[in-house]
């Protein structure tokens, strides 16, 4: 009996040592799939990350991966994250956080920052971590019917898009959330109806306000067919919310997502179609189509950053426009004044992307965890023990 114990002691002694383990909260985040990692890029992708400075951050909600892609030292560097079903980025430029929205139940926001050195310690090396890994400094816990989508940070203050809810939240540091926005067309005689998905209200183009903002949708009524049902019917359904009048600004899109402000116009992707394109006098002018389902759409300058995925076969009927056979996983860089593809980076055995944002690489590299090498267990816990962020004192 004695020997029986000791042998469940040791065991349970030996669980949850894994860094990943840890900040996943998921006991099985270190065993990753090292082919979800493998890449091909064509036409000038590092080149146009080199030359831009940044790091992308691409979220792939299906494979619990987030994925940073930058250019380290001249040479091309992948890491990752992985975290239950990713959604939501959002960087916030102001303080260096970078949100990130895991859409489960419950639902999950963490908040990740750059380690950009070590606490002073006498059994680990002073060393600062390379790169200023992305960190996790907290994560707070919400219900999983808010079925949180985008991030957005919106006059200094996290906002997301609460699906579940039809609504846009504002997250507040203590953990509270409180509805801000909603369409005008869930105001029913009993009041607005926050209780269940009729809209599929995803994506936040964010402005310096609400007011100022739009945001997408897949339909602009309630009706007893809900996004999910078979008979959802999404084709040319898709609409643009105007968030100063909560009225419909722009009609005729197919499963819309990813809306941004860039660059003094309203950019947004079709997804439906695999189209991005612009919003121009109440309707949407495509600017290229690419191969798959069109979402996540991130800027810096004039280079659009933009997600393709696969179609899951339960999802087919809401890509009318999409030949599914030929749909990839992939990023496309593109120079939104031409509408030329300058690179872009595809993954074989990916399946769908989520969001994509950019941080300089000045505030990071990406994640502590490489890809295309074996795991470095002794630097990933040197890190993990040790790391100091901007929050440390002193």
């Amino acid at each position: 009996m004695a020997r029986r114990e000791e042998g469940r002691w040791a065991r349970h002694d030996g669980e949850w040592r894994d860094p990943a383990q840890i900040v996943a909260l998921w006991g099985d985040a270190g065993a990753r799939d090292p082919g979800l990692l493998s890449y091909r890029a064509r036409g000038s992708w590092w080149e146009t990350l080199a030359a831009l400075d940044v790091t992308l951050l691409v979220t792939r909600e299906y494979e619990h991966l987030v994925v940073a892609l930058t250019v380290a030292d001249g040479a091309p560097r992948v890491s990752y994250l992985q975290v239950p079903h990713p959604s939501g980025l959002a960087v916030d430029p102001a303080s260096g956080s970078v949100y990130l929205a895991s859409t489960r139940n419950p639902n999950v926001v963490y908040e990740l920052a750059p380690a950009a050195g070590r606490l002073a310690r006498l059994d680990v090396r002073a060393d600062p971590p390379p790169g200023c890994p992305l960190v996790p400094v907290r994560a707070r816990f919400l219900p999983g019917c808010l079925y949180l989508h985008d991030l957005a940070m919106i006059d200094g203050a996290l906002h997301a898009t609460a699906v579940g809810q039809n609504a846009v939240i504002r997250l507040h540091d203590d953990g509270r959330y409180a509805r801000m926005w909603w369409p005008r067309c869930i105001e029913a005689a009993s009041g607005p109806v926050f209780g269940g998905n009729h809209l599929q209200l995803n994506s936040i183009a964010a402005g310096p306000d609400l007011a100022s903002s739009y945001f997408s949708a897949s339909a602009d009524r309630l009706s007893e067919r809900r996004p999910g049902h078979r008979n959802f019917p999404v084709d040319g359904r898709g609409v643009i919310f105007s968030g100063a009048t909560r009225e419909v600004v722009a009609r005729g899109l197919t499963r819309p997502h990813s809306a941004r402000l860039a660059n003094g116009r309203l950019w947004v992707n079709n997804s439906g179609y695999g189209e991005l394109g612009t919003i121009e006098d109440g309707r949407f002018v495509p600017i290229l189509r690419l191969p798959g389902w069109t979402r996540g759409l991130a800027f810096s300058g004039s280079v659009a950053f933009v997600g393709t995925s696969r179609v899951l076969p339960r999802f087919r009927r809401y890509a009318p426009g999409l030949d599914l056979e030929t749909s990839l996983c992939g990023v496309h860089a593109v120079d939104t004044a031409s509408g030329r593809v300058l690179g872009s980076l595809f993954w074989p055995a990916g399946n769908q992307i989520f969001a994509i944002d950019c941080a300089p690489t000045k505030l990071t590299s990406g994640f502590p965890f490489r890809g295309g090498r074996p795991r470095s267990r002794r630097q990933e816990r040197a890190l993990f023990y040790a790391f100091a962020t901007r929050f440390e004192e002193g």
